[in-house]
């Protein structure tokens, strides 16, 4: 498997909140079940299954946190030229048809946040992106539809996750 483009900032909070979970919100947990139990009848104690619920939770949380930090290789988009679409490009779209112009950087998984302009590198709108250069113009099948965009600017400008 190939691994993931992440930034170092990117990897720095995902290995925080990793750390957090395992060490702060499971410890937590158990102590709360632990408690919960000490109450008796486990059958009609909602405190001891609420419980049950959040540690299943944050454990599941914490294996799908392991897989993309395990998964992921930290890449400095600052050192690329960015004459084409990239990692760590930021991309002036303009939709041919509404002329509304759009911004998107693309980020690695964990830190896309596509109501701040940052999509994901496996996103459908990234990957038609990537390797593109201004003035080319892609067509991608989103949700919403078929839409067809041209590159006005690619550019790199530091990314705030």
């Amino acid at each position: 498997m190939q691994k993931q483009p992440i930034t170092k900032e990117g990897r720095l909070k995902l290995g925080q909140e990793l750390h957090d979970l395992k060490m702060v919100q499971r410890p937590q947990t158990v102590e709360e079940i632990d408690i919960a139990r000490s109450h008796g009848d486990l059958k009609e104690n909602a405190e001891y299954h609420a419980a049950r619920e959040k540690l299943r939770f944050i454990e599941a949380r914490m294996a799908e946190l392991g897989d993309l930090y395990d998964n992921s290789k930290e890449v400095d988009p600052s050192k690329f030229t960015h004459d084409k679409v990239m990692f760590g490009s930021t991309v002036t779209l303009e939709d041919i048809d509404s002329e509304e112009k759009v911004t998107y950087t693309i980020v690695g998984t964990y830190e896309s946040n596509p109501d701040k302009g940052l999509i994901s590198i496996i996103s459908p709108l990234a990957r038609q992106l990537i390797g593109k250069e201004e003035e080319d113009e892609v067509t991608v099948t989103l949700p919403g539809g078929e839409k067809t965009y041209e590159i006005l600017e690619i550019c790199y400008k530091e990314i705030q996750i």
